[in-house]
């Protein structure tokens, strides 16, 4: 049973909803300096990720392989061009105002969707709840996800509460898959794959608390790109370096 990833989905929907209604009664020195915390708790995830590397050339290797295959397929622009077809489809199905748009609110949902949707702690726990019914991974991600979900509908509205849709498709897929993937993968894999989401997890900090506008979204195919390279370096490289 998916527990996690359903409690997981069922907060950024709940945390959407409540932030319609509570936004308006928070001021934006408030949201700013909670965003910024939420910014530095992503950052503090991430660097917990990275600590696990056991490979850390494989790892750079596959976010700098990651990222160029993410330019080269315009990987930001899909995600973007995804996200405000969903955010025009939920508009006319709610009558809802979607926000201000331009630059600024495309950027905040980029990254609403890539922390929900595409962060280390997500992906891991979802493999991780689908081999062993762990769920651990994905309820610490939750309590971070509702009050993040909050601060987002203050811009993005009621766009945020249905990004829990994709997500929880994504996570669900990823947790009926888990019987095939992890058998496959050693510890140290697994690590590395752990280390490179943190990396992701903490440029997406960075992105919240508006110090640089690391390009999140291209560096996604790092997360596929990780294994199968810690996998090369351990099984044909490291035994050659001795």
């Amino acid at each position: 049973m998916p527990v996690g990833v359903l409690v997981n989905a069922l907060a950024i929907f709940v945390g959407g909803l409540a932030g319609m209604k509570l936004g308006p009664g928070f001021s934006e020195g408030f949201k700013t300096n909670l965003n910024t915390t939420f910014g530095a708790c992503a950052m503090a995830m991430g660097i917990s990720s990275i600590v696990l590397m056991k490979n850390l050339p494989a790892v750079i290797l596959a976010v700098i392989l990651g990222t160029i295959l993410g330019l080269v397929i315009h990987m930001g622009d899909r995600i973007s061009a995804g996200a405000m077809m969903m955010q025009r489809g939920i508009g006319k199905l709610t009558k809802a105002d979607g926000g201000a748009q331009g630059e600024d609110y495309q950027s905040v949902l980029i990254t609403c969707i890539v922390l929900f949707c595409a962060s280390d702690s997500g992906i891991y726990g979802s493999l991780v709840s689908g081999m062993t019914g762990d769920h651990s991974i994905l309820l610490a991600k939750t309590v971070l996800d509702l009050p993040t979900a909050m601060i987002f509908s203050c811009t993005l509205g009621i766009t945020t509460a249905f990004v829990a849709v994709p997500q929880c498709i994504i996570f669900l897929s990823l947790f009926w898959l888990a019987g095939l993937i992890i058998p496959f993968c050693s510890q140290e894999m697994i690590a590395d794959f752990k280390a490179c989401g943190g990396i992701l997890l903490l440029a997406t900090g960075f992105r919240m608390i508006k110090v640089k506008e690391f390009p999140v979204a291209e560096m996604i195919p790092a997360m596929v790109l990780v294994m199968p390279i810690s996998y090369f370096w351990m099984a044909y490289v490291a035994p050659l370096l001795g």
